[in-house]
């Protein structure tokens, strides 16, 4: 007999040679017992304790692999994380498998997991599109039907080249090549399928039972746009169907938030191929809206005593050499442009201008501390894989400031910022968020500045900050600048997923590089700290991150039209024409529609646009000095007087702390 080692310490006695399967069954029965019930009468508990795979002394392995004796297993289920990707691992072979079977022919390249599905990279004989996906759905439902064992095995490099040159599998031969001398290579067989891969997989085809395919786009082989461009297959699997129902519903509704759509439904921006990908074009209403948040964000820097400027977007190379961004950065910036016998580059960031603007002049300590904003437009080299809308572009609007302190005012001008975070997100009804310390990693001595003093100091004030305010934090190693450390505050998009809206970092490293200096006290010069702080981020992220999280149904306060104004007839239209001055007047954003069109239609297209408020003005209206009010969401509120109407809009503004930011259901 042999032995293992379970989770919680326990030995269990198994037979010699016992896999990771024989040892599922022995510690519970139902654990290793397949599902072989229709999904709808079986309970989900019982499923989701099924196994799938193994951790066998840390690495993971299929339930067919032997298990030595003393190793220490834990069985690997649908509900654990592991479980998920060897599920939807096995789903992109047998993808594969079908697109091999449907169109003779087929190259793969390269599938695999994602964190909500998987894909397979695949070079058809013939183009595919999304009217494809039902059949390709239907050969996959024949094999799992065919209940195909799974199966690894471990070949020679020389057996893995035959095997995949006579199929003629290019891209596997190439992936085949990148495979370090030494290394274990393995292939997974299920019937006439062949694939190259690490594993591991469920024991059979039968065990997939919940899927769908989602998508067909372009993808790079590797990623890389010098490589071929092949067509990307995409679905997501889960172990039943009812949450792979769910998982369908969320989609849909992260359809009707994609501010892409909503962008474009609304008119707040667009993208020109003849002006550039990742170069918005915005249009009046995200004009506004965009207007809207830069004012509010300034008029409350302004309030706390920060000085606003502007600076260049263009900059030598040699400031970014001082600041070190050269060194860490220059991949994500743009090449330099060779102008009178000076090389300048578009600037990825606005730090090292900033920097300059205190060097400008002699400071004292009775300067600091120092608060340097400016609302600064940036550019980054993103691939074009990489752009999503206005959430990842290649020039954006930063709400950026760089604070100048001496080392007694770090905390206090710390807790400042982030008394500004909470203030901001309350105004505009934020409440789902969380703090991030985003710390270095002290072994990679390449990606940060390697200086354990400046690290632990800087690091120290960031906590010391938090813990006074009472405000609970999760650490994250690896997530620093390259400069310092900073606290994240992490939002919670529409779509679930987090997302970095405001930063505070302590830099002690680019006052040394630009040398800056304050008289202190005793007459002598001292190196100041800055702190590095964005509360909105850029205007594109901010304004994307609304439209999501309203569904485009802005409050009142943020909506691009606040007010429409409708007649019903002709004879109305001098009167809708004096509304809607006294609404613009009161500093109202309206719409006047007097066209020759059924009022329906009119409430419709109003609506469609999801303006707060629609003022209808009849023949009764005018002659009484009143509108009929219809609130968005199909909200009749009857007639009211003019007068109170207004004020009621003055009032609902003023109050835009209590227009709480939750998804429109």
């Amino acid at each position: 007999m042999a032995f293992v080692l379970l989770p919680d310490g326990r030995s269990l006695d198994v037979p010699e040679g016992a896999t990771a399967m024989d040892v599922a069954k022995l510690i519970s029965p139902s654990l290793a017992k397949k599902a072989v019930a229709p999904l709808a009468k079986r309970p989900f508990a019982a499923l989701a304790k099924k196994a799938v795979a193994a951790e066998v002394d840390g690495r993971l392995v299929d339930l067919t692999a032997p298990v030595p004796s003393g190793a220490k297993v834990r069985i690997v289920t649908w509900d654990d994380p592991e479980g998920l990707e060897v599920l939807r691992h096995t789903t992109a072979h047998v993808l594969a498998q079908a697109l091999l079977r449907l169109y003779p022919g087929t190259k793969l390249a390269v599938g695999a997991a994602t964190e909500d599905g998987f894909f397979y990279d695949v070079e058809p004989p013939t183009p595919l599109s999304a009217e494809d996906l039902p059949r390709i759905e239907e050969e996959m439902r024949r094999i799992v039907a065919e209940d195909l064992p799974i199966r690894r095995r471990e070949v020679s490099r020389e057996e893995a080249e035959a095997i995949f040159r006579e199929r003629g599998e290019t891209y596997k031969l190439e992936l085949l090549r990148d495979i370090p001398e030494g290394e274990t290579i393995s292939v997974y067989e299920q019937g006439e399928f062949v694939d190259l891969c690490r594993g591991p997989h469920l024991p059979s085809t039968g065990r997939l039972k919940a899927f769908k395919l989602l998508s067909v786009s372009g993808a790079y082989f590797r990623g890389d746009p010098k490589n071929p461009m092949l067509t990307r297959i995409a679905g997501t699997a889960f172990p039943t169907e009812e949450e792979l129902k769910r998982h369908l519903k969320r989609l849909e509704e992260m359809r009707e938030r994609d501010h892409r759509k909503l962008g474009r439904e609304l008119k707040y921006f667009t993208f020109s191929p003849e002006v550039g990908q990742g170069l918005p074009l915005w249009l009046p209403n995200g004009a506004t809206v965009r207007r809207i948040v830069e004012r509010y964000i300034v008029d409350k820097e302004l309030e706390r005593g920060y000085l606003h400027v502007y600076t260049p977007v263009l900059a030598n190379t040699e400031l970014y050499k001082i600041s070190g961004h050269w060194d860490h950065y220059h991949e994500n910036m743009y090449p330099p442009m060779v102008i009178d016998h000076e090389e300048l580059v578009l600037r990825p960031m606005n730090c090292p201008h900033h920097m300059m603007i205190y060097k400008s002049e002699t400071r004292s300590y009775r300067d600091l501390p120092l608060r340097i904003a400016e609302l600064g437009m940036m550019f980054r080299y993103e691939a074009s894989g990489a752009l999503t809308g206005l959430h990842r572009v290649r020039g954006m609007t930063l709400n950026d400031a760089h604070i100048f302190v001496t080392p007694e005012q770090i905390e206090e001008e710390i807790r400042g910022v982030i008394e500004l975070i909470l203030e901001v997100y309350r105004d505009f009804g934020i409440k789902d968020y969380w703090f991030r310390l985003s710390l270095r990693d002290p072994a990679d001595k390449e990606s940060f500045v390697d200086n354990d003093a400046m690290w632990e100091i800087a690091e120290a004030h960031l906590r010391r900050a938090l813990d006074s305010l009472g405000i609970p934090y999760r650490e994250a190693v690896g997530e620093a600048a390259f400069y310092g450390p900073k606290l994240d505050v992490q939002v919670q998009t529409a779509t679930g997923k987090d997302e970095t809206l405001s930063t505070v970092q302590v830099d002690f490293y680019l006052p040394e590089r630009f040398a800056l200096e304050y008289v202190g006290p005793d007459g002598a010069p001292h190196r100041p700290v800055v702190i590095h702080r964005g509360v909105v981020g850029t205007m594109e992220r901010f304004v994307a991150f609304l439209l999501e999280y309203t569904k485009g149904a802005m409050p009142l306060w943020l909506a691009p039209i606040q007010v429409a104004v409708l007649t019903l007839t002709d004879a109305e239209i001098p009167y809708a024409r004096e509304v809607d001055d006294r609404l613009r007047r009161a500093g109202f954003r309206t719409k006047l529609d007097v066209r020759n069109e059924k009022l329906g239609y009119k409430i419709r297209e109003a609506e469609v646009e999801k303006i707060p408020y629609i003022l209808v003005v009849g023949k009764k209206e005018a002659e009484t000095g009143t509108v009929a009010v219809r609130r968005r969401g199909r909200v009749d509120e009857g007639v009211h007087a003019l007068d109170a109407f207004l004020e009621r809009l003055k009032a609902e503004v003023a109050a835009r702390g209590g227009s709480e930011l939750a998804p429109e259901s």
